[in-house]
């Protein structure tokens, strides 16, 4: 057996002897021609098999530090790793796990062609920050950088060097469990928020060792699913693909995102790993994407169960031809793809332009400089946990909660000489807190909001669960059982709220029932949560209701009659922390929904930048026109929304003329104000409006942000330019175009601004 050291100088003979130029007629960026020439000689001397090996990913198969499998499956892949036939591990973790199985790959193949090892790695390794959604409430693209450099760091030091995130689908349906993985409804804010992530999970180098590669998915529409069902079909327009859907997917591209994820949904009928529209039209040659797409789970294998292929060859022929560059753990590729090639079905050159792109993420990230630049145990023992990203994460989190209703200023909560009765069965919960998707953290390590609230010691606190939400404790992979019959826990909670100046109730979600396959029908509180709300609520009015969850809740009962709702999603490791210096008023809120909240879920979807219709009011009193007749068209709480605990005043708001040409820069100003009693930050959002397209434009898009942070009587001005990249739109066959006309502009604190200039744009 020869070493790793002897067999990459062999490989690097290799690449001296047999390099040459770099093909000019490939669609890739060169990024580096001498990494291209090493990959071009690289690909010269692997086979069939070995080059298919570099598109074959595996899950986790067996404790690499223990006895080699001997018999069964894991055998057969662990012959497969030998041989140099796998080009990615996923779910192996650790640097001990990490460095057995990377030795295995660089000092006992061929080749010794260096692994990636991927994970999900979705909002915190160990430390644990706000779900995605929560962090898009935020608008705070340096806090979400920052989070996703945190993870990266920890990820890193523990082996990983690639995370299957960000997820950047836009989603209008709530009652799709992943909307908590993405950053809600909007394209434009969802653009910024996609650039944010790659940035902090890449970073500056690549080839740091406290970076990793990112990826953007699901490539594409999987926000879309039909009735918010996991898995389901998305039947939208093109309009809809090319300015919604698409938009974060190309800053990600745009940022270097070195890969980017298929999904499970189907488009226009065919599966999104089967369309070499998106994967090779779309995505590689006109954004010229030179990193590589990987599979969802088995997708490639789910091609047969969508009708697309009857078999498993025929699967691995379309999904290679379409684009699809690596096969997460479906075993398709590495069965049937070399004999494909061999017999003139699949031609060499896709096989080739696939492991190229593996190979160049591999290069980019330093393996081949140091396979095991990530496997150092002290590094790993420092790194996770360490408390500067407590702090760090429990910053994100305070500027995560949106203030949804604060009637009569009940809060912030006095410090001293108050009795509070804490309520709810997620109020003294540690495992919760930490919501879904976020494999690899410790159960109950979440700081508890009763735990956030007791470092506080001026007033008198006492807690009751009043009733349990979950009737069994669960893991990720599990079904979660709601409590829909005790109701023996609502006495006790009764009682204590009786004799409370203040209950704080903290009700939601379960963090492990939104998520991946986590749909929901209803958006009401889980469970037996509205009876208990409905019972404290007969007998101390006095409420502030705390809502932890990982989607929009339809609560109009809440909203109509509980003076004060805070929405605190999941928060993370710091929670209770964050929650409590919130309610206290050490921090003051200033987070805006990135997402629509209903009345009922009948709504659903419903999102701010809507059409007009043919028939939007109701201009001759009759019945005949776009409404429901048993709600009103409203959300609960629109796009952009989120209160203080002061207020602010929008004047003076200008623009530079009142004309203008396609090519010009328009600037908008707008004074903004703090008339409240405390200081505060305020997120000013811009929308524009085009009035009259060749398309049907939506009432309001979201052009612009900025978070603005002032003092008790300060006046500020906010500055936003506009040009022709703003104004314009894509046409249903994807060209971008700029269309002349009238335009308006709005200004204001959420997306129901009514504050508004016209202008006109001509040619």
């Amino acid at each position: 057996m020869i070493s790793y050291k002897q067999n990459i100088t062999i490989t690097l003979i290799l690449f001296f002897i047999m390099s040459y130029s770099y093909a000019q007629n490939t669609t890739h960026k060169v990024l580096d021609k001498s990494t291209e020439h090493k990959i071009d000689s690289l690909l010269s001397i692997m086979t069939i098999e070995e080059k298919v090996g570099q598109m074959n990913q595996l899950n986790g198969f067996w404790d690499a530090t223990g006895p080699v499998p001997k018999e069964g499956s894991a055998e057969t892949k662990y012959e497969d790793l030998k041989n140099g036939w796998v080009g990615a591990m996923l779910n192996v973790r650790g640097v001990k796990q990490v460095k057995a199985l990377q030795k295995v790959a660089v000092e006992q193949t061929r080749l010794g062609i260096p692994l990636l090892f991927g994970y999900d790695v979705i909002h915190g390794y160990k430390t644990i920050s706000p779900i995605p959604l929560a962090e898009a409430s935020s608008w705070d693209l340096e806090i979400i950088e920052k989070s996703a450099s945190i993870a990266a760091a920890e990820a890193s030091s523990s082996g990983i060097n690639w995370t299957f995130a960000p997820m950047v689908d836009i989603s209008r349906d709530p009652r799709w469990g992943r909307v908590m993985e993405g950053a809600g409804e909007d394209p434009f804010l969802g653009s910024k928020i996609a650039i944010a992530r790659v940035n902090g999970f890449q970073g500056t180098n690549l080839k740091a060792t406290n970076t990793i590669a990112a990826c953007a998915k699901h490539f594409a529409a999987y926000g879309f699913v039909e009735s918010g069902k996991e898995y389901n079909s998305v039947d939208i327009g093109s309009s809809t693909l090319h300015n919604i859907v698409l938009p974060p997917f190309k800053a990600a591209v745009d940022t270097n995102v070195k890969t980017v994820m298929n999904s499970f949904n189907e488009l226009n009928g065919i599966p999104v790993t089967a369309s070499s529209y998106l994967q090779r039209d779309i995505l590689k040659d006109q954004w010229n994407f030179n990193g590589f797409v990987v599979s969802d789970w088995a997708s490639i294998n789910e091609l047969i169960n969508w009708g697309i292929a009857k078999n498993k060859k025929e699967a691995a022929e379309i999904a290679s031809k379409a684009g699809s560059d690596m096969d997460m753990e479906g075993s398709v590729y590495i069965k049937e793809l070399s004999e494909l090639v061999r017999n003139g079905i699949v031609p060499e050159s896709i096989v080739d332009d696939a492991a190229r792109r593996i190979l160049r993420v591999k290069f980019e990230l330093g393996l081949f400089d140091d396979p095991y630049k990530y496997c150092n145990l002290d590094n790993e023992k420092s790194t996770i946990y360490n408390p500067k990203y407590q702090e760090q994460v429990l910053d994100i989190a305070k500027k995560s909660i949106v203030l949804l209703k604060n009637e009569n200023s009940i809060l912030p909560l006095k410090k001293e000489k108050q009795h509070i009765a804490i309520i709810g069965p997620l109020a003294n919960d540690k495992n919760s807190p930490l919501g879904s998707w976020r494999l690899a953290s410790d159960d109950h390590s979440a700081v508890s909001v009763l735990e956030g609230m007791q470092e506080y010691t001026g007033n008198k606190l006492t807690f009751s669960k009043g009733v349990d939400l979950i009737t069994e404790p669960t893991r990720f992979i599990k079904e979660v059982k709601i409590n829909t019959i005790d109701t023996s826990g609502f006495s006790d909670a009764i009682e204590i709220a009786k004799i409370a100046d203040v209950v704080v109730m903290v009700l939601g979600e379960h963090g492990y029932q939104s998520g991946e396959a986590r749909s929901r029908t209803e958006l009401n509180l889980p469970g037996l949560q509205q009876k208990l709300l409905e019972a404290i609520f007969k007998v101390n009015q006095n409420i502030v209701l705390v809502l932890n969850n990982g989607r929009p809740l339809a609560i109009p009962w809440a909203a109509a009659n509980v003076p004060a709702i805070v929405e605190a999603w999941q928060l993370g490791s710091q929670t209770g922390n964050a929650v409590a210096q919130v309610l206290y008023g050490d921090y003051n809120p200033s987070g805006k929904l990135p997402i629509t909240f209903p009345r009922h879920v009948g709504q659903i979807p419903i999102y701010y930048n809507y059409k007009n219709t043919g028939r939007p009011s109701n201009n001759n009193n009759n019945v005949f026109w776009s409404h429901y007749i048993d709600s009103s068209n409203s959300p609960l709480y629109p796009f952009g929304y989120g209160l203080s605990y002061t207020t602010f005043e929008y004047s003076n708001f200008n623009i530079n003329g009142s004309t203008f040409k396609i090519n010009d820069t328009i600037k908008v100003s707008v004074d903004i104000t703090n008339t409240g009693i405390c200081k505060g930050k305020e997120v000013v959002q811009l929308y524009i409006r085009d009035m009259v397209g060749s398309i049907s434009r939506p009432v309001k898009e979201l052009k612009g942000f900025e978070l603005v942070d002032l003092k008790k009587g300060e006046t500020k001005t906010v500055h936003f330019t506009l040009d022709k990249t703003q104004l314009g739109y894509f046409n249903n066959d994807g060209a971008f175009v700029v269309e002349p006309g009238d335009f308006k502009v709005f200004v204001g604190g959420n997306s129901l601004t009514s504050l508004e200039i016209k202008f006109e744009l001509i040619d």
